[in-house]
């Protein structure tokens, strides 16, 4: 059998937040069975988060409770604060995700916290987590960890020393999160290494993005050096509002093309996936899609890994 590779697809959360207009809640849960029904096992489906900041997350909590029992789905939902943990385990959601980002700026910027003040939180929110007599998990991602658009350079040690901290305090997982699509692919195996050698096993995933047009060539450089576990959009949506410049994720139907042609398993159907982008496109007509795979179409030379 062929390796395994996990793709969670943040086009819910990550790509709607930067949408020019809401998503309405039906063609919104509609849109994120039909990602499910492609073989996708993890979907990111909202943030718990100010609905005056982020207006197009404001349904999270709806969306969460509508697909929280989709046969064999993990559904994620990202929280920035303990209120908002409370709110995705109160809807269900099977783990949340808590953004720390390494760079004072966008850190301030995004949270109104310092790194270290944001890496506290995680601990408070993995404490609650751990008393509730539901399980979830708790996943701490470390945003900026390849560059700032406010601060420029973010040095690696920095990063290593947030990733420490937040090890510290036992999350399920840790991942490391281009925020702004700034990293190349020698950086990536640089800070891939380091980090794993900081805090071992706990770190699992890399998020993507792809401002730079280098974000499949980072996922291969993550895929060389271990890593299994890949967030990524449907047609490369996405970006982060307060971090001016960030563009998309990598594009899912690229991501899974690439993946499986390689040899590598991701369990998802690329012709389904493929599908998949029609509710998107209806839930949102204005919104420019991407992927060389829809551009193209699928070619006769590709084999699905076994």
């Amino acid at each position: 059998m062929a390796e395994h590779v996990t793709v969670c697809e943040v086009g819910p959360r990550d790509g709607l937040q930067m949408a020019r207009t809401i998503m309405a809640t039906p063609a919104k849960i509609a849109w994120i069975r039909t990602i499910a029904a492609a073989g996708v096992r993890e979907i990111e489906v909202g943030s718990f988060v100010p609905p005056k900041l982020i207006p197009q997350m404001a349904d999270t909590a709806e969306v969460v409770r509508a697909t929280v029992n989709l046969p064999g789905v993990t559904i994620v939902a990202l929280a920035p604060n303990l209120r908002g943990a409370m709110g995705a385990y109160e809807a269900g959601a099977h783990r949340v995700s808590i953004p720390v980002s390494v760079s004072e700026g966008h850190s301030r910027a995004n949270l109104n916290r310092s790194p270290m003040e944001q890496g506290e939180e995680v601990g408070h929110i993995i404490q609650w987590v751990r008393a509730q007599p539901r399980r979830m998990e708790v996943e701490a991602a470390c945003s900026t960890a390849f560059g700032c658009s406010i601060d420029g350079v973010v040095p690696e040690a920095a990063v290593l020393r947030v990733a420490e901290a937040l090890a510290a305090h036992q999350p399920d997982t840790l991942a490391l999160a281009d925020t702004v699509g700034y990293a190349n692919p020698a950086q990536v195996k640089s800070l891939v290494r380091a980090t794993r050698a900081a805090v071992g096993k706990v770190f699992t995933g890399l998020h993507l993005h792809d401002t730079m047009g280098l974000g499949l060539a980072n996922a291969l450089a993550g895929l060389e050096e271990g890593i299994r576990d890949f967030d990524s959009a449907l047609a490369g949506l996405g970006g982060c509002p307060f971090a001016p410049g960030a563009s998309g994720n990598i594009v899912t139907e690229d991501l899974v093309f690439m993946l499986e042609s390689m040899g590598f398993a991701t369990g998802i159907d690329l012709a389904k996936l493929l599908e998949a982008r029609r509710p998107l496109h209806e839930g949102l007509p204005a919104e420019p899609m991407h992927s060389q795979v829809a551009k193209a179409g699928i070619p006769k030379t590709f084999r699905a890994a076994a």
